[in-house]
C-alpha cells in the first residue's frame, strides 16, 4: 500500500517554520517538532510504502493515488485538515484522521473521515491497517488501555527531514490536573510513564543534529528517573532544551547540576501567571508567584538559560497584569520570554467550563491559535484583551528588549548565548507571522 501522511499548516506559516528550522540548524539547538508521524511510521508494516506532506492546499499533490491518507492536526488547523480530507475522499482515497483535536472531538472528526483515530495509537494503528489491507475498515479506533513504557516504539525519525530530527521523548503523560491544559483531554495522557532509559539513549544517538528538544510534559515529575537519564546523557556531546516544574527546579539542587552536565541549554518552565489567585483557579498547583525569581536566579547559577511562558485571560485578570508581567520580566531577568492568550481547547475542563457558561464566542477552530479571544473574560473586554495582549507583545518582542536579553546571556558561554538569542527571534518571527495572514479556508 502507498501511505499519505499530512500536517495541516498554512502555506505562510510552514515558510516561517522553515526558516526557524534553517535558523535551528545554524545555531545548534533542535525544535520540538511532533513524533506522531514517525511513531506511526514505525507501527506501519516496512512493506508499505509511506510518504509525508505539510502544508496548505497549494503544497498537496492532490493527483497522486493513494491507499490511505493519515491526517493529524492541532486545533488552529483542523478545519484545514478537514478540508484537506474532503478533497481525498472525493477521489475515493481512504483517510483517516488522529491528534489531540479529533481525540476530543471525535464525532466532528468522523464527518471528514473514513474512520477516526482517538487517543495513542501504538495499540489501534496495527489494527486499522490489517483491516484496510482486509476491506474492513471501522469507523472508531479507540485503545483500551495506556500504552506501556517497554512497547514505545523507536520512531523512525529517517523520514523526516534532517532540520526536523530534533524530537526525543523519555516519559509520556502527566499526573496534574491544570484546567487549561490539553494533555489530560487526551486518553490515557495523564497516566505518566517512563520508557527505559537505554531506550531513550538510543533515540537521542540516532539524532544527526547535536540539539534537540525533550518532548515530555514534564522532566520533573519523577526526578530519580531523570537524574539517572542526565547521569547517563553525560557522554553524548549533546545540547537539549526540557520542560520542567518552577517548584522541583526550585529546591533540587542535585537535578539541575546534572542537567547542566548532560547537555542543558534552557529549562522550559509555564510560569503561566504572576496573578496568585488565577494559578489556585486554574489548580496550577505546582506555581508559587513567591519563587518565581529566586528559582530563576538558581537556574542561572547553574549556568542554565531559562524559557518561561505566561498566559493573559486568566478570571482574575484586569488590565494590569499586562503592567505587572512586564516590571516582572524585566526584573527576574528571564531569557526567552513566551506569550499566550488562555485558549479553552475543545476537550479540556476550561472549555467544558465556559461552555457551561456560556462564554465561548466561537467554535470557528481557525482561531483557537493562542493569539486571538474566543471566549469572553471576566475583567476585561475581548477588545480589551485583544489589543493590550498585541500591544504587549510588540513591545516585549522588540530589538530594544530583545538585546538585552542576548547580552546577559553571553556570560553562559557561546552555545546558549546563540541558542537563546536564536529563540528570541524565533518567536518574534513567529509572532509577526500571525499578523502577516489568516488561513485561507477553501
Amino acid at each position: 500500500m502507498k501511505i499519505l501522511f499530512i500536517q495541516p499548516r498554512d502555506i505562510y506559516k510552514s515558510r516561517v517554520k522553515k526558516f526557524n528550522s534553517w535558523l535551528a540548524d545554524k545555531f545548534v539547538f533542535g525544535f520540538g517538532d511532533s513524533l506522531a508521524f514517525p511513531v506511526l511510521t514505525a507501527l506501519t508494516p516496512q512493506k508499505q510504502d509511506i510518504e509525508l506532506a505539510e502544508g496548505g492546499h497549494d503544497e498537496i499533490d492532490y493527483n497522486k493515488n493513494y491507499d490511505l491518507v493519515g491526517i493529524t492536526s492541532v486545533t488552529r488547523y483542523s478545519i484545514l485538515g478537514y478540508e484537506i480530507a474532503d478533497k481525498f475522499r472525493q477521489k475515493g482515497i481512504p483517510v483517516v484522521l488522529g491528534g489531540w483535536h479529533v481525540s476530543a472531538l471525535p464525532e466532528e472528526a468522523k464527518k471528514h473521515a473514513d474512520s477516526v483515530v482517538i487517543g495513542e495509537a501504538e495499540e489501534t494503528w496495527p489494527m486499522l491497517i490489517k483491516d484496510l489491507e482486509n476491506g474492513e475498515l471501522k469507523p472508531f479506533y479507540t485503545p483500551n488501555q495506556p500504552v506501556k513504557p517497554e512497547n514505545f516504539p523507536h520512531p523512525k525519525i529517517n523520514i523526516l527531514p534532517k532540520r526536523a530530527r530534533s524530537s526525543v521523548q523519555a516519559t509520556r503523560g502527566c499526573p496534574f490536573l491544570c484546567e487549561f491544559c490539553a494533555i489530560n483531554s487526551f486518553k490515557f495522557r495523564n497516566k505518566f510513564r517512563m520508557r527505559p532509559i537505554n531506550e531513550v539513549i538510543e533515540d537521542i544517538n540516532s539524532i544527526p543534529n547535536r540539539g534537540f528538544f525533550f518532548l515530555d510534559s514534564s522532566l520533573t515529575i519523577n526526578t530519580d528517573y531523570t537524574k539517572e537519564l542526565f547521569r547517563q546523557m553525560k557522554k553524548l556531546n549533546k545540547r537539549f532544551y526540557a520542560y520542567g516544574n518552577i517548584d522541583v527546579l526550585n529546591r533540587d539542587d542535585e537535578l539541575l547540576k546534572l542537567s547542566n552536565e548532560a547537555g542543558c541549554y534552557s529549562w522550559f518552565v509555564g510560569l503561566d501567571s504572576i496573578n496568585k489567585k488565577s494559578l489556585v483557579d486554574i489548580k496550577k498547583k505546582t506555581n508559587q508567584v513567591e519563587e518565581y525569581k529566586s528559582s530563576i536566579k538558581k537556574i542561572h547559577d547553574y549556568g542554565i538559560s531559562m524559557m518561561g511562558s505566561f498566559i493573559f485571560g486568566f478570571d482574575y485578570d484586569t488590565i494590569d497584569i499586562f503592567d505587572e508581567t512586564d516590571e516582572f520580566i524585566r526584573k527576574s531577568e528571564i531569557d526567552v520570554p513566551i506569550f499566550q492568550i488562555l485558549t479553552p481547547y475543545p476537550g479540556t475542563a476550561l472549555f467544558n467550563r465556559f461552555n457551561k457558561e456560556g462564554r465561548i464566542l466561537t467554535k470557528d477552530w481557525s482561531k483557537y491559535d493562542l493569539e486571538r479571544v474566543v471566549f469572553q473574560p471576566k475583567n476585561m473586554t475581548k477588545q480589551e484583551l485583544e489589543e493590550n495582549y498585541e500591544h504587549f507583545v510588540t513591545k516585549e518582542y522588540n530589538i530594544s528588549r530583545i538585546i538585552p536579553r542576548m547580552i546577559k546571556n553571553i556570560k553562559f558561554g557561546p552555545n546558549i548565548f546563540l541558542g537563546t538569542t536564536a529563540m528570541n527571534f524565533f518567536f518574534l518571527t513567529e509572532k509577526n507571522s500571525n499578523k502577516k495572514k489568516e488561513i485561507k479556508i477553501y
